[in-house]
């Protein structure tokens, strides 16, 4: 293995067909940036994004060989990177809990604590929707991608992205209506 793909597996992974690792490759490259997006749009973190997409590029690379439609790989690599940030968040959440169960925090009461709260209000709200909502908001509302890029990468109809799409603001238009 020469290039990326090795630097990927860590030289522990033995693909035996050049033109598969070359395929993974030309399509990695045009997806780098795609898993990071999709990772930070859960996290909100960049480390933990960069994280996670190192994770995902690892985890299509060892399975890519199984990828029965490689038209279909950055659907796949959006739904393997989502499912990875969203455990990593899991079990952040989890860390936290245990963390805050025995810490008291102290807020001030500037400006920026008050956007950070609003922030947090918002993502909370998101967190709230079911994936299937959550990942059009984060997809089209956070992210910019129009409706026609998000049916593809997810797979779905575009009608579908758009009920989603207007399911998902109307939730948060309820859940935040308080907070005004």
């Amino acid at each position: 293995m020469h290039g990326f793909a090795d630097r990927l597996a860590g030289g522990n992974v033995a693909v035996n067909d050049a033109a598969l690792e070359r395929e993974f490759e030309a399509r990695l490259v045009e997806s780098s940036t795609l898993a990071f997006r999709v990772a930070y749009g859960v996290l909100r973190h960049r480390q933990d994004a960069e994280d996670v997409a190192q994770e995902a590029f690892v985890k299509a690379y060892r399975s890519f060989n199984q990828l029965r439609d490689r038209d279909r790989f950055r659907a796949w690599l959006v739904r393997m990177t989502w499912r990875l940030a969203l455990d990593r968040q899991r079990g952040e959440r989890r860390r936290l809990a245990r963390e805050s169960a025995t810490q008291e925090t102290a807020a001030d009461a500037s400006e920026e604590v008050i956007a950070r709260e609003r922030a947090a209000l918002l993502w909370t709200a998101i967190d709230s929707l079911p994936d299937k909502l959550r990942i059009v908001i984060v997809l089209a509302g956070i992210e910019g991608h129009d409706t026609h890029d998000v049916a593809r990468l997810l797979g779905i109809p575009q009608g579908t992205v758009k009920s989603r799409l207007f399911l998902a603001r109307q939730r948060l238009k309820e859940q935040l209506q308080w907070t005004q």
